[in-house]
């Protein structure tokens, strides 16, 4: 880790700059459009509900330079618990510095501690360098093809209904 860094849970007081990550995120994704509003709303649901997931920043003295946000849910065919990677972000000032691999570290780090049983990440199939990136650190491509069936804009979702 860099002499001047650490990596530790983030907090409601995050909030305002996770999503700013968050929104620099999805406008380089193709699908997904920035939605200020959408992204704080998402986050601000796994840090009240810490078993829904986790959300890791790496930080300087002054800033949050990156976030990774892990998703917990269960496995049928791993037969137990098991994350997934949801968004892993470095500002964009500080990309190349092998940053985002510290983060990553630290997320397969806890994820081990927690005896988690696999960590699966949707990456941009576009943009070669995630792959390889993901690759370097251990992930393997899947044969499962990703499909979404959206239902709405989150406003009209509510939670507190949901059996």
């Amino acid at each position: 880790m860099h002499d001047l860094t650490r990596i530790e849970p983030a907090t409601i007081e995050d909030l305002p700059l996770l999503t700013e990550l968050l929104m620099d995120l999805f406008a380089e994704e193709s699908d997904f459009r920035p939605d200020y509003n959408n992204q704080m709303r998402g986050l601000r649901l796994i840090l009240e509900q810490p078993n829904r997931g986790r959300i890791f920043v790496l930080r300087s003295a002054n800033r949050i330079i990156g976030m990774i946000n892990l998703l917990f849910t269960i496995s049928t065919a791993e037969g137990g618990f098991v994350i997934l990677l949801e968004d892993l972000v470095i500002h964009e000032s500080f990309r190349g510095q092998r940053m985002g691999s510290e983060l990553l570290k630290y997320a397969i780090d806890y994820a081990r501690q927690k005896d988690f049983l696999r960590i699966t990440l949707l990456t941009d199939r576009i943009r070669e360098e995630s792959l390889v990136f993901f690759e370097k650190h251990g992930f393997q491509r899947s044969a499962m093809v990703p499909m979404r069936l959206f239902l709405g804009s989150a406003a009209e979702l509510r939670f507190e209904a949901l059996p």
